[in-house]
């Protein structure tokens, strides 16, 4: 190969390797350039503040209360059916209609129970005056004492035999045995029933139960006749109230909670066995307590925490400085508190330990925090702090 040709294709190399080692080493300066401002920027002017929301802690009236979820049930509630056999022969009743106890409900064809019922009575009216023709022979002695005697025990005989036919054609009519709802009726006219065919369903529903399980740390703090208060999602607006009737005297091994039975009262009959809602019994009378929002409680292993905030008032030269951003906002220092919580209602806890009333303290944000960090208040918006708070559906 000549030098000329040799130099045609160096010529061009060098000038790429060239062009590369000032590309390379553009970039080189310049991140070196931006980490040093940025270093300069924080030594100087510092990590601008985070935004979070923020509230004083308040003291409140706390009502304390055992919640527990209940199953509705109805007092007398049974589906009505039948002893005996026989021919559906009408249906007194509709579906869905408030009926009293003692109204008939269907009516089963007993025109072969009556007629026999007719004849055992005719039996008996006969054996009747058998007995009084011969009460008066005997009064002339003009029967003996044991054919009186057999004539009474006749007569009883009769009469219990008509008595026993007119129970049976009593059975045909099938009745309400108490007063309540009736619901959708499963049979039709010219159905033939056997005993134990369901009819249809039969609930009283004012007043009615509701049962719940407690653990048995809660024992103590019940007794029977104590105020209850109902909430169901079918009805969010209203509350049912009721007393506690019953204290079930034996726990339950596996899970050592004990049933208890309430009632209450149910005049719009809203309340429908089967249901399920939540009850909330009252314990003793309020107490003041401190109080936060559930979001404000940073949830760890290794204790709950909030963060209070305290007025920035030197930097990290330790010089003082105005406390106030661009915005002529206050700036806070972040410090982190362990906290011991109580009960819980709503949206809201109770505070046992750890914290002052007034205590400036971080509601939402504080997952961007840590012990020293600089932060400014922005409530607009700000977590919920409801005590009963009432979720819709969407």
């Amino acid at each position: 190969m000549t030098d000329d040709k040799k130099t045609k294709i160096l010529k061009p190399m060098m000038i790429m390797l060239t062009l590369m080692a000032l590309l390379f080493g553009g970039i080189f300066f310049y991140k070196a350039y931006q980490s040093a401002a940025m270093q300069k920027s924080m030594t100087e002017g510092g990590i601008p503040p985070v935004a979070v929301s923020a509230m004083p802690v308040p003291s409140e009236s706390w009502q304390t209360k055992i919640t527990a979820t209940g199953t509705i049930r109805a007092i007398n509630g049974v589906d009505v059916t039948t002893e005996i056999t026989g021919l559906v022969k009408t249906i007194k009743q509709n579906a869905g209609k408030d009926i009293k106890e003692g109204e008939v409900l269907i009516e089963l064809n007993a025109n072969a129970e009556t007629a026999q019922l007719h004849a055992l009575e005719a039996d008996a009216e006969l054996a009747q005056v058998i007995y009084e023709r011969d009460k008066k022979q005997y009064a002339i002695q003009g029967v003996s004492k044991a054919t009186l005697d057999t004539d009474a025990a006749n007569v009883k005989s009769k009469k219990a035999l008509a008595d026993q036919q007119a129970a049976i054609v009593a059975k045909k009519t099938i009745r309400a045995p108490f007063s309540g709802r009736l619901g959708i009726i499963n049979i039709s006219v010219g159905q033939f029933l056997n005993p134990g065919d369901k009819i249809a369903p039969l609930q009283s529903l004012d007043p009615i139960y509701v049962d719940f399980y407690l653990p048995q740390q809660e024992l103590t703090k019940i007794k029977p006749g104590q105020l209850i208060t109902l909430t169901t999602d079918s009805y969010r607006d209203l509350n049912f109230t009721g007393k506690i009737t019953t204290i079930n005297p034996r726990l339950d091994p596996a899970t050592r909670n004990v049933t208890v039975e309430a009632s209450l009262t149910n005049p719009d009959k809203k309340l429908l066995p089967g249901m399920y809602g939540v009850v909330d019994i009252t314990v003793g009378s309020p107490k003041e307590h401190l109080t936060l929002p559930q979001a404000a409680i940073t949830y760890n292993p290794y204790g709950d925490a909030v963060y209070t905030l305290k007025e920035h008032q030197k930097d990290h030269q330790g010089k003082s400085v105005e406390a106030k951003t661009q915005e002529e906002q206050k700036i806070y220092v972040a410090h982190q508190k362990f906290v011991t919580l109580g009960e819980t209602r709503g949206d809201q806890v109770q505070i046992l330990k750890g914290l002052e009333k007034g205590d400036l303290v971080v509601t939402s944000g504080q997952l961007k925090l840590k012990n020293g960090s600089l932060v400014l208040i922005n409530n607009k918006v700000i977590p919920t702090n409801n005590p009963n708070p009432h979720y819709k559906n969407k």
